[in-house]
């Protein structure tokens, strides 16, 4: 008869319970806002210019969603000739890379030193957390998806060789 008792206290405890889940399922589901649109490019639709100032000359770049100079979301490809170096520098945000095209040689540290990178190929990878000193140099044609949040910003390690802080030529 205790035993009878027990299971029907249980029945009754664990009822309650799962009515009231049921209840609780059954609240309407918080209005989600739709985007406003969606962002398709083919190949050929992209807007390509010079990189901003802060990269050596010769790179190319076109932004693909949002605007790296400001906080939010934002994508880009950037794109330069065989041998085109980035100096050792860091972000204050995480910066993800994909390859697109061509051989990306990326590497850690405060020095440049071709033979300690790492060289991905189309479909490659890397994430590189905030405030990570590092360098990239290309070998071919090669082209880069970076994407993060911003405002972008690239801190070299070396002062000069920020393209934005040259000395002026003398006369």
């Amino acid at each position: 008869m205790r035993r009878m008792w027990v299971f029907v206290l249980a029945l009754v405890v664990f009822s309650a319970v799962g009515l009231r889940a049921l209840g609780q399922d059954k609240k309407a589901p918080a209005k989600v806002k739709a985007p406003a649109h969606h962002t398709v490019f083919a190949p050929g639709d992209l807007k390509w210019g010079d990189a901003p100032p802060v990269f050596q000359p010769g790179a190319k770049m076109a932004v693909l969603q949002g605007d790296p100079g400001k906080t939010g979301e934002f994508t880009v490809r950037l794109k330069a000739g065989d041998g085109y170096k980035i100096a050792p520098h860091w972000h204050p945000t995480t910066e993800n890379v994909t390859v697109i095209s061509g051989t990306f040689h990326i590497g850690a540290g405060d020095t440049l030193d071709q033979s300690k990178s790492t060289a991905l190929a189309p479909g490659g990878f890397t994430s590189l957390p905030a405030k990570m000193h590092h360098w990239a140099w290309f070998k071919g044609d090669t082209e880069v998806q970076v994407h993060g949040m911003g405002p972008f910003q690239l801190i070299y390690v070396n002062p000069a060789d920020d393209p934005t802080k040259a000395a002026p030529a003398s006369k």
